[in-house]
């Protein structure tokens, strides 16, 4: 390929006695030279002296003809392109190029053959026009640098450039007025490339050299790169036709319903463009094609193609197809960087899964309460088994099965971000508002998360590594992070928790201390601080317990009979004694319950060990939250050894106790029992369904037998009880961690509400306290900031607690009605 632009001459300098010459003949002297420039375009310059060429020309600007010359030369070149060149291009031109103009039918075939014959005429001639003036600016080299230099004018090579464009390409068509030969080449191009898109072959380099030819050719005679022919004609019908092609392409893709085809061959477009404008058109129409493949086929189809409905961007989500998730990110973030259709999308699948999670747990906590069979207590059946314990088991069932959904839910687009969509941030912002949208939407969120938490520090985390029991909890705080009303999850761990470390049910004090760490990272100081205090009261406990019993020993007690005691002693603001099953009775108010004799002296004896310390401190015993281990006597066992321990709640032992003293074949009544105990109605009725019903523990025998105690039964000690077993674990009907029911629930919402209201106040006054004074806006901005990170505060219930700060007068009203302030009184 000849490429445009100047040769470098090498022709020497003429001899200075040429100055000394008389006046030129120019109409001889152009007389020659015309005729040598004929003899360059027809190819025949092998017998030309360059150098005799070079004199004549030199002489002839040299004794000022430079204009005439120039003047001359370009009127030769327009005579050539004119009646050679352009001529013998319409000559050659295909008569079915016309036809095809005029609305004739062609076959693919046809007008390939028909258009490369017309691109390679062009091409030649192209071609043959530059070699000629390199040729021809070589001769006329001085008058370049002299005249054209000196006059601003346009080079020779340049303006005959400017020729082969206005006479060759800009020359109308006969009998076709309105179309140029420059409009023929373009729609040529156009369909070539048409076709090549189409999957046809066609000639890409004789594509390229023509499209080489616009680009060496300008609007302008000072050639200004924005100006090439190219870039003025021939690109924005190429981008033009390429927007109506991507335009139908993308909603024939789109209704054939299969994104990832579409996506696929998005990807594809765009490279065979990029690849189409490197080696038949131009690299700069790149960028410029590859925004109308952006534009037309992927912005304008982008929503619709990911909610196509079967094989849109919830299906590849359903249906873990990562690969065609990465296609999508890809060509969205053609369009969007920050990726808000998909973004959109994926939000609303996670939610809807989420939801369905929740759906799910929320069935099972509302199911009705599984009703045992009835058994014939005669034939040995279990009668009784406590009718609540199935059902309840199923309920915290569903509780661990709702957090490990979300958390699988969780890893699956964890995955799905890392793997497809590049980690991306935006994203990743998104989702996490996704999940914390659906959880928080589930009101028991905060209680299933604590119950996870409980069951795997009392048995789901036994056998595992360190570094399984980390990522566990890493697993559950990532939860928790999502959780808005973290005081809610607050109050229900600490619940669990206290059950926990008075029940001696934690497998690992490592890991519980390493869940109080990583809360405190995650929430702050504060939101532990209470449970840290659960964890000092124990340790200062078990050194209080051994403080005291080396007490007893010093004070040489010779009742070898006296019970053991184990003390915790739990400081009442730090500790969630309202929901740890406070000893309430049926009206609300609080009742003691009453020892037995030997257990009250041991009672008494510690209160005096404990209040000699810690003088001004009170004392109030928890009977629902021990222990017990008895030693009881059973004449029938079948074995050589009568006595079994029994391990019982505390209020088990005080009931068992009264049953010493009581002759063979007696019985106590129900009200007997809660007179002589002051033990809750409903505390009662647990403990004497764990030792009077449950067949594997029935220690009392119940009149007359059902699954429930009422108030008129009535209890004997069960002489024919037998165990294999040596040591009886008697566990309280409902004890242990379950899901609260409506009740409890609003009981909990009740107690949270009234700290919450507590929590703002004196955050409000924290706040005015330090700032004085704040207009209305400013206070409750501040005030919402201190409390989010705890729960979300509501703004109704901020304005009740500034109004009724006011009438407390910690606050007074400043400024206008309108615009309403207040100032701190101190």
């Amino acid at each position: 390929m000849m490429y445009a632009g100047r040769g470098r001459g090498k022709i020497r300098p003429p001899r200075r006695n040429i100055l000394n010459s008389g006046e030129v003949d120019f109409e001889q002297d152009w007389k020659s030279l015309s005729s040598s420039l004929r003899e360059i375009h027809t190819k025949n310059a092998s017998t030309l002296s360059f150098e005799e060429l070079y004199r004549n020309a030199y002489k002839l600007v040299l004794k000022k003809k430079g204009e005439p010359l120039y003047n001359k030369v370009k009127e030769f070149e327009q005579d050539w392109l004119t009646h050679e060149v352009r001529t013998r291009i319409l000559d050659e031109l295909p008569s079915s190029l016309l036809a095809a103009h005029n609305g004739a039918q062609l076959s693919a075939g046809e007008r390939r053959d028909a258009g490369e014959k017309l691109l390679r005429s062009l091409k030649l001639a192209w071609e043959d026009h530059n070699l000629c003036m390199n040729m021809t600016t070589d001769v006329l080299m001085y008058m370049d640098r002299v005249y054209c230099s000196d006059n601003r004018k346009p080079s020779i090579f340049t303006a005959s450039m400017g020729q082969f464009r206005d006479y060759v390409l800009r020359t109308p068509l006969p009998d076709h007025e309105s179309m140029t030969i420059a409009s023929l080449l373009y729609r040529v191009i156009l369909d070539q490339i048409q076709m090549d898109r189409d999957g046809d072959i066609v000639n890409t380099a004789l594509l390229r050299s023509c499209a080489y030819m616009l680009e060496g050719l300008y609007e302008t005679e000072d050639e200004q790169e924005q100006y090439k022919l190219y870039i003025t004609s021939f690109e924005p019908e190429f981008l033009a036709a390429s927007e109506e092609y991507y335009r139908s392409e993308g909603e024939a893709l789109v209704a054939k319903g299969d994104a990832s085809s579409f996506c696929r061959h998005a990807r594809q477009a765009a490279t065979d463009e990029e690849d189409r404008c490197r080696s038949t058109l131009s690299t700069l129409t790149a960028p410029k094609i590859r925004r109308v493949v952006e534009n037309e086929l992927v912005r304008r189809n982008l929503p619709e193609m990911i909610s196509l409905e079967s094989t849109g961007v919830r299906y590849m989500l359903d249906n873990d197809r990562l690969p065609d998730l990465e296609m999508v990110y890809e060509i969205s973030s053609w369009v969007d960087p920050k990726k808000e259709e998909l973004k959109k999308a994926v939000q609303k699948r996670i939610v809807a899964q989420g939801g369905e999670i929740n759906s799910t747990a929320k069935e099972a906590s509302d199911a009705p309460v599984v009703k045992p069979t009835k058994a014939d207590p005669e034939k040995g059946d279990e009668v009784g088994k406590p009718a609540a314990e199935k059902p309840i088991n199923q309920q915290t069932a569903a509780a661990i099965r709702w957090v490990d959904d979300v958390l699988q839910l969780k890893d699956k687009y964890d995955h799905i971000l890392e793997k497809a969509f590049q980690g991306d941030q935006g994203l990743q912002t998104g989702f996490t508002r996704s999940f914390s949208d659906f959880i928080n939407s589930f009101e028991r969120s905060s209680e299933y998360l604590s119950l996870f938490f409980d069951e795997n520090m009392k048995k789901g985390i036994k056998g595992k590594t360190e570094t399984e029991v980390d990522t566990l909890l890493d697993k559950g705080i990532t939860l928790l992070r999502y959780i808005s009303d973290k005081d809610m999850f607050e109050r229900y761990y600490k619940k669990h928790l206290s059950r926990r470390l008075l029940m001696k049910r934690s497998v690992s004090m490592d890991a519980e201390r390493q869940m109080i760490s990583k809360m405190k990272m995650e929430v702050g100081n504060t939101f532990t601080q209470r449970i840290e205090s659960m964890f000092r009261d124990m340790a200062l406990s078990a050194d209080l317990t051994t403080s005291y019993k080396k007490h007893v020993r010093d004070l040489g007690d010779a009742d070898s009979q006296r019970a053991e005691l184990d003390v915790n002693v739990l400081t009442a603001t730090m500790w969630p004694l309202d929901a740890m099953g406070p000893s309430r009775g049926d009206e609300g108010g609080k009742l003691n319950c009453r020892f037995p004799p030997e257990i009250d002296r041991i009672k008494q004896s510690f209160e005096k060990f404990y209040l000699d310390k810690h003088s001004g401190r009170q004392l109030t015993w928890q009977g629902n939250m021990g222990t017990a281990d008895l030693r009881a006597y059973f004449a029938d066992m079948k074995s050589n050894k009568k006595t079994r321990e029994l391990n019982v709640s505390t209020y088990c032992m005080v009931i068992l106790l009264l049953f010493n003293d009581l002759p063979p074949g007696n019985f106590l009544s129900y009200e007997e029992i809660q007179a002589r105990t002051n033990i809750p109605d409903n505390e009662l009725m647990r403990n004497l369904q764990s030792v009077a019903v449950a067949p594997k523990t029935r220690i009392l025998v119940k009149e007359p037998m059902s699954k429930e105690v009422k108030r008129d039964d009535k209890f004997y000690f069960n002489e024919k009880f037998t165990s294999q077993f040596q040591r009886i674990k008697v566990g309280v009907v409902a004890s242990g961690n379950k899901v609260e029911d409506r009740d409890e629930r609003q009981e909990t919402e009740k107690r949270v509400d009234l700290e919450r209201g507590q929590t703002i106040e004196a955050a409000i006054v924290r706040t005015m306290k330090q700032r004085k004074e704040l207009k209305h806006h400013q206070l409750i901005t501040e005030v919402i900031q201190q409390l989010t990170a705890r729960f979300s505060p509501d703004v109704n219930l901020l304005k009740k607690k500034i109004e009724s700060l006011i009438e407390r007068e910690y606050l007074e009203r400043v400024g206008d009605i309108d615009k309403p302030a207040y100032r701190y009184m101190a």
